[in-house]
């Protein structure tokens, strides 16, 4: 595999869901790529319709150290194709109120003014990946910090990237199991809008599984790489049944591009 083929397999896992980024690398260490992304999301929050995030594409390969857009970490140990990480990572789950449907969350039964605004969250923990020709699979637990949720989450993820020429295509295929505060935070009712007169919701833990793929290309000889990626993600009925979803929806889709250059 060429240096270019190597860097462009690595760029390409920045916009795989956070439990993708960061997995075991090929790229030369000590190489940075900056730029800037934005995420399409078709939002299953009531009223919402799409919802745009734009984000860096920052990345990083050091001996240690290794940052991979909205992750960071550290590699605790390295032998032959495992790796075991220490990683830091922002969950971009949260929303305004202001942001959702008045008139679709009355139709849910529920008073919008009553309700509060959902936290970004910050996580902490490990991760375990296996790499081989056949592809590379993930373990990760993560824990939020920053006391947005509070809650936990437990992903397994498998990737595989095919090269052609200088173009890297990288398919994801996982499920992430979120802890009752960790759902609850983002689907459900919180005790504070209880107290407010709104009607309890509680999903419990869930399980969320998901698709994607991911294309990197450069640009013509320069350094510029141009990224694409598509997902979805199936949520299950503990989670499409919440009155701040749309009635019966029961996934999402999400659009990443990005303009990234290696220096």
């Amino acid at each position: 595999m060429n240096m270019t083929a190597r860097t462009l397999a690595k760029l390409a896992l920045l916009a795989l869901p956070a439990t993708a980024l960061g997995q075991e690398s090929s790229a030369p260490s000590g190489k940075w790529s900056v730029g800037v992304g934005a995420a399409v999301i078709d939002s299953p929050y009531a009223g919402e319709e799409s919802r745009v995030r734009p984000f860096p594409l920052i990345s990083y390969e050091g001996e240690r150290v290794f940052l991979r857009g909205i992750s960071g970490g550290v590699h605790l140990y390295e032998s032959g194709g495992f790796t075991f990480d220490a990683i830091l990572s922002a969950r971009l789950y949260g929303f305004d109120i202001s942001d959702l449907g008045h008139a679709e969350l009355v139709a849910n039964g529920v008073d919008p003014s009553l309700l509060s605004d959902r936290d970004d969250g910050m996580d902490a923990g490990f991760r375990a990946t296996f790499a081989s020709t056949w592809g590379a699979i993930s373990l990760e637990g993560v824990h939020d910090i920053s006391d947005a949720s509070g809650g936990y989450e437990i992903s397994l993820d498998y990737r595989y990237t095919w090269l052609f020429d200088r173009t890297a295509l990288t398919a994801n295929a996982g499920a992430s199991w979120m802890s009752s505060d960790l759902a609850g935070y983002y689907f459900g009712i919180l005790d504070e809008e209880i107290a407010r007169g709104v009607a309890g919701y509680s999903p419990g833990s869930a399980v969320i599984p998901r698709i994607g793929l991911t294309l990197m290309h450069p640009i013509g000889a320069s350094k510029w790489q141009l990224l694409g990626s598509v997902e979805y993600q199936l949520l299950p009925s503990e989670l499409s049944d919440s009155p701040l979803l749309e009635p019966d929806r029961d996934g999402f889709g999400r659009v990443v591009l990005g303009l990234s250059r290696r220096f």
